[in-house]
C-alpha cells in the first residue's frame, strides 16, 4: 500500500493519548483537549487532529471535494521525506495524483501555477507550497465554514458533550479534581 493510497483509503497511524485516572485506569474523557472545540478554532487545529481530519473528508467526500485536503495531507508527508529518489517517487505520485491533466484526483489550482513534470526531476520540500496554500485558503475560506455548520460537525460535537455529561466521566472527573486539590 503507497503512502497515497493510504491517504485515499483513509489509513492513518493512530494518535492516542492514554490518560488514566487516579486508579490507573484509562479515562473515559479521552477527549481532555476538548476536540470539536478545538476544531471550530481554526482549520490548522482541525487538521493536526486524526479524528478532526477523519470527519473533515467525510463531509468534503459528500461535497465532492474531498481531494482537497488529500493533497494537502500529501503535501505534508512530502515535506517530510528524505532522499532525492524517494522525493522524486512521491513528487510524481503526487503530481500524477493531483496535478496532472490526467489525475484520478485533481485538484483545482490557478492554471499558471501547475507544476511541469521536468520539474519532478529535481524535487525539493516546499515545491508543492504555492499549491499546497493555495488548497489550504480554498478549504479555509470556503469548504470550513461549512464543515463547522455540517451535521457530521455539530453530531460529533454532540456526542461529545455528552460523553463529557455521562456519570462515568463526572464520576472521572470527581476523582480527578480530587488527586489535585488534596
Amino acid at each position: 500500500l503507497s503512502w497515497s493510497e493510504a491517504l485515499l483509503l483513509g489509513v492513518f497511524p493512530p494518535i492516542r493519548l492514554k490518560i488514566n485516572d487516579s486508579e490507573g485506569h484509562p479515562s473515559s474523557s479521552h477527549q481532555t483537549l476538548k476536540g470539536t472545540s478545538k476544531w471550530a478554532t481554526s482549520l490548522e487545529n482541525l487538521l493536526e487532529d486524526p479524528e478532526g481530519v477523519k470527519r473533515f473528508r467525510e463531509f468534503l467526500k459528500k461535497e465532492f471535494s474531498e481531494e482537497n485536503v488529500l493533497f494537502w495531507l500529501a503535501c505534508e508527508e512530502f515535506k517530510k521525506t528524505q532522499g532525492k529518489k524517494q522525493m522524486q517517487e512521491k513528487a510524481k505520485e503526487i503530481y500524477m495524483t493531483f496535478l496532472s491533466s490526467k489525475a484520478s484526483s485533481q485538484v483545482n489550482v490557478e492554471g499558471q501555477s501547475r507544476l511541469s513534470e521536468t520539474i519532478l526531476e529535481t524535487p525539493h520540500p516546499l515545491m508543492f507550497q504555492k499549491l499546497q496554500d493555495q488548497i489550504f485558503n480554498l478549504m479555509k475560506y470556503d469548504s470550513y465554514s461549512r464543515f463547522l455548520k455540517s451535521d457530521i460537525f455539530l453530531n460529533h460535537k454532540k456526542s461529545e458533550e455528552q460523553e463529557e455529561n455521562s456519570p462515568e466521566a463526572q464520576t472521572a472527573a470527581k476523582r480527578a479534581s480530587r488527586i489535585y486539590n488534596t
